[in-house]
């Protein structure tokens, strides 16, 4: 891809862990890359990272639980056209543990808020800007489809993501916009340090590949969604997760 046909993506989450080589790769593919990102030190260390590199980004905050913000968003890159979204934000790290009875309330809603409704407030926002074609890969989770315990709350709210893919993509199919769902196995980032040492067992004694999973066997899965060559593609749930998962 050249500078005069360059396409912008936004990916959400991106200041670190599997959001910052998502936005990585994609840099690395020729886009110009939106790093949104709640944590400002965090999304302004990735975009500084990709123009370090050669690479095209910029940051902007955004809080996917608060609707000013993902407004704020949309504002900003109004006038500019938006080839894809990776709807990657949510809330992972330190989320599991309890079983479905346990969770509290506001712990359950808060969750939801980001992990479900925010893939959901930020395409809202940001299909105006949207080019036709274009692409939306919502990050998913293998967990939704192994019904791990004692994540009932997490689970809920990426089969949601799951669901949600798929009335996206029978709206928007019309107008030549894909939407697909990438659903990550255990990854070694950041986020996955404090799950539990059984979970990661569970991984290990299970994937066909025997190995840990790291950030970057999933970008590619990632940059193929987004590229011209899946343009018949939508409404599916790629699972990467080393065989963990077989559908």
């Amino acid at each position: 891809m050249t500078d005069a046909v360059r396409r912008t993506v936004v990916v959400t989450g991106a200041g670190r862990g599997l959001g910052e080589a998502m936005a990585r790769r994609v840099a690395a593919d020729g886009y110009r890359v939106v790093v949104a990102e709640l944590n400002e030190q965090w999304g302004a260390r990735t975009a500084a990272a990709i123009r370090d590199a050669g690479g095209d980004a910029e940051f902007v905050p955004l809080d996917v639980a608060d609707p000013a913000s993902v407004e704020a968003l949309a504002a900003a890159l109004r006038g500019r056209p938006v080839w894809g979204l990776v709807n990657n934000a949510a809330l992972a790290n330190g989320v599991g543990g309890k079983y479905f009875h346990d969770i509290d309330v506001d712990v359950w809603d808060r969750l939801m808020t980001v992990n479900a409704r925010g893939p959901w407030l930020v395409a809202k926002h940001l299909l105006p800007l949207m080019e036709r074609p274009g692409r939306i890969v919502n990050i998913a989770s293998d967990a939704a489809l192994y019904g791990s315990p004692r994540l009932a709350h997490y689970i809920a709210s990426k089969g949601a993501v799951i669901s949600l893919t798929r009335a996206m993509a029978r709206e928007l199919g019309p107008e030549g916009i894909t939407v697909n769902a990438v659903a990550p196995g255990l990854t070694e980032v950041e986020a996955t340090q404090g799950v539990p040492a059984e979970r990661h067992a569970l991984y290990a004694d299970n994937r066909a590949i025997a190995r840990p999973q790291q950030p970057d066997d999933l970008v590619g899965v990632v940059s193929f969604v987004l590229g011209e060559e899946s343009r018949y593609l939508t409404g599916q749930v790629i699972a990467v997760n080393g065989g963990f998962t077989m559908h």
